[in-house]
Order: C-alpha cells, then structure tokens, then sequence
C-alpha cells in the first residue's frame, strides 16, 4: 500500500483576516488555506502545481476569529488517471483572548475543529513527474 499524503500549515489569523464585526474571520480564508494545502499535497503527489477543480462538501463548523492559531490538515484519499481527491480540517489550536486583555491568547487542550472539506484537484498527465 503506498504512503499516505498529507500536508499541515499553521498560521495565526491578522486583522487583515477579519472581515466581520467582532473581528469575525471570513470562512472563505479556510478555502484559502486549503487552497494551499492541497497545492502542497500536489506536488508531494506528482512534482507539480497542479488545479483545483471542485468542493463537493464544506462545513463551516465553529467561529474563527483575529489573533486564532489555525492548523489546517489536508490528505490525499484517492488517486485517479489525473485527479487527485482530497480531504481537509481545519483546527483552532490557538485561540485569541481578547475578553483578558488586547493581547491575551490561550493554547487550547483539545483543538476545536472549525471547518471540514472535501474537494478534487486535476493534475494534467503532461505536468505529472513521479510515477502514480
């Protein structure tokens, strides 16, 4: 059985993420991160970019907002001719605690899920370098 793909960043949200009141982040910045996860995921898989073509599912699970830690998990589930599915997580590890003071954050026991996706990406069979 071939070795799992998979791929992790953490960043923290700025207040340039915040789109909404109360320093609401805007749930299009998950699609962002895993955006970016599922490119790195491609060139693991194929030594190349590649495209994401499609969500066939998202959830947006929990409120992130401003000064949030977020770790966002992708993996790759199956492998096709050229299509690549996919799966992803992302999870506050971080949370901002701006009810102590401005600057206040807190590293959270158990990582609080705030969204989940599943998608596909298409690598061209000309752009692939490894064999699949």
């Amino acid at each position: 059985m071939a070795e799992k793909v998979t791929s992790t960043i953490r960043l923290r949200m700025s207040a340039h993420d915040a789109h909404y009141g109360g320093n609401l982040v805007d749930g299009a910045r998950m699609l962002n991160l895993f955006g970016d996860v599922a490119t790195e995921l491609l060139i693991k898989q194929d030594g190349d970019e590649g495209l994401f073509c499609a969500y066939d599912n998202v959830e947006f699970l929990a409120p992130v907002f401003a000064g949030d830690y977020i770790e966002a998990y992708g993996e790759i589930t199956k492998v096709g001719n050229t299509s690549r599915k996919m799966t992803f997580e992302a999870r506050k590890v971080i949370t901002a605690r701006t009810d102590i003071s401005a600057s206040a954050a807190e590293v959270l026991a158990e990582p609080v899920v705030v969204c989940r996706a599943s998608g596909t990406c298409v690598t061209p069979k000309e752009c692939q370098r490894f064999n699949n």
